[in-house]
């Protein structure tokens, strides 16, 4: 059965915006993702997801296909982002299924709580290599589609028409907030999303005179997905929610809508940003990972370890 389009969407935007594009996606196998994804679905996009499970990548595919009656939406999983032939690979089979690439989502990720004592050299390779690393090689895989199809949906810049058959040649990059202030037991995810951002920058500026954008999106605390509930303690999390500027959560949908706005006609003039979609979490001084049983700075100058984080702690 079909999920409910309130779920993720709104009703802000026209059917059909997207029909005959393709979207890439790395990550689309998460719950912010994916939504991401079924929302272009929905509004006439076909796509392909990316994953490491197979088994859920694929289901997550048939899932999302059913947001538009005739939708094509590939599941491809055991790919692996930090090795490049296996988003060439990846790449090569979108293309020869679904004739082609106009959007591009970069949200493969990885993230877990962990102090610098605790966190192992390994561990701090292994989050730069998802998410720096593994951001390139999904540009790097993608970028001769995305240069065709901003060659072919370039806007008139004399009538500021746009293409008459929509628009194409835009990537967005899935960053976060906790480098903008810095977080404990993050420090690993800051510098990696630091770089997402560097790296989106870079892309604006050298792909715009090809008519391609490049934006990102940072997510701020979003309800019911994997990443809130690994970060913020069970214990904090009712005076979490209270203590949000808009007295809530996100939703998966304010992050898909913020999408279709950057790929639509409406982000024409838009590149090189970066979208916060977190109801000015960021600016409040509390840290979601510093509540409850992980209060700062008792919690670090206890000397405990952050639990379940898989691995050893550091040797200094």
């Amino acid at each position: 059965m079909p999920l409910p389009k309130t779920e993720y969407l709104s009703d802000s935007w026209k059917d059909g915006i997207f029909a005959n594009k393709v979207v890439f996606c790395t990550g689309g196998a998460g719950t912010i993702c994916s939504a991401q994804v079924r929302a272009l679905v929905h509004l006439g996009a076909n796509a392909c997801i990316i994953g490491r499970n197979v088994e859920k990548t694929e289901r997550v595919a048939k899932d999302i296909a059913t947001a538009r009656p005739g939708a094509k939406v590939i599941g491809i999983g055991s790919v692996d982002v930090r090795k490049f032939e296996d988003l060439q690979k990846a790449v090569e089979r979108c293309v020869k299924e679904l004739g082609g690439i106009d959007f591009v989502i970069a949200g493969a990720a990885g993230n877990f709580l962990a102090s610098i004592e605790q966190l192992s050299v390994n561990a701090f390779k292994s989050v730069m290599d998802i998410d720096v690393l593994g951001s390139y090689n999904t540009l790097k895989a993608t970028l001769p589609y995305l240069r065709e199809s901003a060659t072919k949906h370039r806007m008139d810049t004399k009538t500021l028409q746009p293409s008459p058959i929509g628009t194409g040649g835009r990537i967005i990059f899935v960053s976060a907030t906790i480098h903008y202030r810095g977080m404990p037991f993050q420090t690993h995810v800051s510098v990696a999303k630091a770089g997402i951002d560097a790296l989106s920058h870079s892309v604006a500026i050298e792909y715009g005179p090809r008519g391609m954008t490049s934006n990102i999106i940072a997510p701020g605390p979003i309800a019911q997905t994997e990443g809130l509930e690994r970060l913020l303690p069970s214990d904090a999390l009712e005076a979490y929610t209270k203590a949000q500027p808009l007295g809530r959560f996100g939703h998966v949908r304010d992050i898909a809508d913020a999408t279709v706005y950057l790929f639509s006609d409406t982000g024409s003039y838009v590149t090189g940003q970066t979208l916060v979609v977190d109801g000015a979490n960021w600016r409040m001084s509390a840290g979601g990972a510093s509540g409850g049983s992980l209060s700062y700075p008792d919690f670090l100058l206890s000397g405990d370890d952050v639990p379940n984080v898989t691995g050893k702690k550091s040797k200094l």
